[in-house]
């Protein structure tokens, strides 16, 4: 049986993993347990938590685990964890994803970012941030990016056996997928041997900040609005939809498009900005400005749409989404 290297007052060593629906969180915080069960002889649990069931949205994994002595009765979401698997970066926008940490928990995250940027990005005070191209690894091998992050995470939780998650991974897949087992096992390995650690101290007389529940305000009698109004109904103006990006992104060439809008057809969040010109013949016509990547979810869709190459699918390059972002006064005058 491992030992486990550090617990809470409960017993509990608790792993908590920040993600969007189409990931695979989920699966894998279920393959995580079944590590730590099957193969380290511990107690464990996982469980998810999520809103609507689409790919995009946010979801969030669960997995504790305690000695074969101790019994798991808590199943409560995990507050204070040892351990944070951010699957895609951006979830720090909207999401407060380090929620809870202590200062020697560890945080990976999925980018190609230095620890330094991400510290800075996370807004962390301290702890150890180990970093993945979980993304990039899969897309070379073209597999799923879970595979290379549970890699990474079982590199943070030296108590798991490595071997007994690779057999594992070939027993799920070797019936139905056959040819998926090697890449399956290829990313899961470049995940567990590409990881980078960094660690940041406390600043003397500072305090880490405690755990705070974003995602369900406590609305009662004294604090909800009157009448029982909704001061901010649905609507997508202020949102960023960049984490539901998986690599890949359209790119935009002005000089080969004829502004036939076939893109902004079957664009499902409205991503494309247009603006009124004349054309060689004085005549107005709507005239496309390019792409507004806050609202772009990468289907791309867009790219197969388009009929003269105009648009083309390109791996994601740090920075330029933001450099080619329109404001939102150009597109509320729209």
């Amino acid at each position: 049986m491992a030992n486990l290297p550090k617990v809470n007052e409960l017993g509990f060593f608790e792993i908590r993993l920040e993600s969007i629906g189409g990931l695979g969180a989920n699966l894998a915080g279920k393959m995580l347990a079944e590590a730590g069960v099957m193969g380290a002889g511990l107690n464990g649990v996982s469980f998810s938590s999520y809103g609507s069931e689409k790919k995009g949205s946010a979801v969030k994994a669960h997995i504790r685990f305690c000695d074969i002595n101790t019994r798991i009765r808590d199943t409560s979401p995990v507050e204070r964890p040892h351990v944070i698997g951010i699957f895609h970066e951006n979830l720090s926008k909207t999401i407060n994803v380090i929620s809870g940490m202590a200062e020697d928990s560890i945080v990976l995250v999925n980018s190609k970012k230095s620890p330094e940027q991400l510290k800075t990005q996370l807004k962390m005070k301290a702890g150890i941030i180990a970093v993945v191209d979980a993304t990039g690894i899969a897309l070379d091998l073209n597999n799923r990016v879970n595979m290379a992050m549970l890699g990474g995470l079982f590199r943070l939780c030296e108590f798991l056996d490595v071997e007994f998650m690779k057999g594992v991974i070939r027993k799920s897949l070797e019936k139905k997928y056959p040819a998926a087992v090697q890449p399956a096992l290829d990313t899961f390995q470049r995940g567990y041997d590409e990881v980078k650690f960094q660690t940041f101290v406390l600043d003397e007389g500072d305090a880490m900040p405690g755990y705070v529940r974003m995602d369900t305000p406590v609305l009662g009698y004294d604090t909800q609005p009157i009448g029982g109004i909704i001061t901010n109904p649905g609507n997508s103006i202020l949102k960023d939809l960049s984490i539901s990006r998986a690599g890949m992104m359209p790119h935009f060439a002005d000089d080969k498009c004829i502004h036939c809008a076939a893109c902004d057809n079957v664009c499902p969040d409205f991503c494309f900005v247009w603006e009124e010109q004349e054309d060689k013949k004085g005549r107005p016509q709507m005239f496309l400005q390019g792409i507004d990547y806050q609202y772009c979810k990468g289907c791309l869709k867009c790219v197969i749409a388009c009929p003269t190459d105009a648009l083309s699918s390109a791996l994601e390059v740090e920075g330029y989404a933001e450099e080619h972002r329109f404001p939102h006064k150009f597109r509320l005058a729209l």
